[in-house]
Parts: C-alpha cells; sequence; structure tokens
C-alpha cells in the first residue's frame, strides 16, 4: 500500500472513530444555539465530540478539516472547505452565552462566547479551546446532561429538528438509549415553554441578544412542525406530539411531548 493510501486509510478509520464518540453537553447548552444553523449546529457538535469526563478547562483540541468534511459527507473541494471554515467562524460567533455570576454578594451576569479561540492554519489543521467561563458545563457534567452519537446527529437536516432533538433529550434527565441494544427506546419526556422562550430555543438570539418574533403561526407551521416531522420520521417508534398553550384567544406556548411505543417489532 502507498504511503498516500496508508494516510488516507488512518484517516478513515479515525473518522469512523469519531462518528462513535458521544456528543456530551450540558443541559444549559440546550437552549442556547437557536441561530446557529444545521452545518454550524453539526460542526458544534463535531467540536464537542472531543471532550473528555477528565480533561481540564485549558485543554487545546485539534481537528484536521479533511476529516470534518468526510463526516459531514461532503468532499475535499476548495468550495466545500471555504464553506466549513464559514461555519466555524459562525460558531465562535454565534455561541454567545450569559451567565450569572455573583461578585461579593452582588448578584450580575456575565456575556462570554462558549469557544475562547480558534487557530486555522493554511495545512487544513484547527485548534480551539472552550472558555472558561462555560467548563462548568462542558467539563464537569454529572446530573444534568444531554449525549448522542455524532452518526446520529448527522442524519438530521434540518436547525429546528437539531434543536428540538436536544431539547428533547436534555429533558429527558437520563441515559438517552442504549447503544449496544438495538430495541433500545429514547425515553419520554415533555418540553414547555412560552412562545417566547420557544422562539429563543430554536430561532436564537441577533447581534444585539433580541430574539426575532414570528406571528404564532408562522413559528408553528416553519419551525415546530417541521422539526416534529423529521424528528418522527427518524424515530418512528416515538409518538411525538405538539399542544398549543391558549391565553384566550392569544397563543401563550407550546407543549411537546414525547411517547416511546413499545412494539414486539424487531427494530
Amino acid at each position: 500500500m502507498k504511503p498516500y493510501e496508508l494516510k488516507s486509510k488512518k484517516a478513515f478509520d479515525d473518522l469512523i472513530a469519531r462518528e462513535d464518540y458521544l456528543v456530551t453537553q450540558a443541559n444549559v447548552l440546550a437552549k442556547s444555539f437557536g441561530n446557529l444553523s444545521s452545518l454550524e449546529h453539526k460542526v458544534l457538535d463535531y467540536l464537542f465530540s472531543y471532550v473528555q469526563p477528565n480533561d481540564s478547562q485549558d485543554k487545546v483540541y485539534s481537528l484536521n478539516i479533511a476529516n470534518l468534511l468526510k463526516y459531514l459527507g461532503r468532499n475535499a473541494s476548495g468550495r466545500n472547505y471555504e464553506q466549513v471554515l464559514r461555519a466555524v467562524k459562525g460558531v465562535h460567533k454565534g455561541t454567545a452565552l450569559s451567565l450569572p455570576i455573583e461578585v461579593n454578594g452582588t448578584r450580575g451576569i456575565r456575556f462570554t462566547y462558549l469557544l475562547d479561540h480558534v487557530d486555522v492554519f493554511e495545512d487544513g489543521k484547527i485548534n480551539f479551546r472552550f472558555s472558561r467561563d462555560i467548563a462548568p458545563y462542558v467539563f464537569k457534567l454529572k446530573q444534568q446532561f444531554y449525549s448522542f452519537r455524532l452518526r446520529e446527529l448527522s442524519l438530521v437536516k434540518s436547525k429546528y429538528s437539531l434543536s428540538l432533538l436536544k431539547l428533547w433529550n436534555a429533558h429527558t434527565m437520563g441515559v438517552w438509549k442504549d447503544y449496544n441494544n438495538p430495541r433500545s427506546l429514547p425515553p419520554a419526556a415533555l418540553i414547555s415553554g412560552t412562545l417566547e422562550e420557544w422562539e429563543q430555543w430554536m430561532l436564537g438570539t441577533d447581534a444585539d441578544g433580541n430574539t426575532p418574533h414570528w406571528p404564532a403561526g408562522r413559528f408553528k407551521q416553519k419551525a415546530l412542525t417541521v422539526a416534529i416531522n423529521e424528528l418522527s420520521t427518524l424515530y418512528p417508534y416515538v409518538q411525538i406530539s405538539l399542544e398549543t398553550v391558549m391565553d384566550g384567544r392569544k397563543t401563550a406556548g407550546y407543549k411537546v411531548s414525547f411517547h416511546p411505543i413499545h412494539t414486539q417489532v424487531p427494530l
């Protein structure tokens, strides 16, 4: 086997192993990135897959764009490289967080970003480090968490579906599913929020921190229904129900429930 073929094989083997990694993030993060595009969501999840339980907050991670492109199902063209680099930049800019703080008994809010820095090199290598401010949410996960396999996330197309999928998992407060058991189902969950909360979770915020406001009918049709329909296709053994919460004649919020359908039919 020629040297370049050996390198290609190693890259492919690394990619397959990477797809089996768990993407684990704190629940608070599941509600924070609604403004990311579908591609940016997947790039972010790929970055999170590098985190291991015993990592320190100062650890710098390194990835190769070629492997990221393979995970995304894209060839190594100049156009795809450019789009992925833009997505990495979008992740850095689009993951602004507002964290509660307290200094000398005085409460406050710290505006920060998920990534401390991202270094991009001409040889296709990317180094990144998570911000110290979000270390408790990334490195010291104990009870509140959500996790997926990268391969599972790669099947989702809509950014709204990705947001809802992460919210679903975050609200289960337990193991998502047993990947060693093909008959294992995701657990039940109920997500309840006001219209404004749902808009923040799924639409995100603009540069000034303001959440876009859509008419209730448009949001239900273009965001929630799109997400529910796609997840219903990806998880046919889970019944997903949507309930509109009314305040008189005005839509006040929504409830989305997930109920596994236990059947004897082989999965």
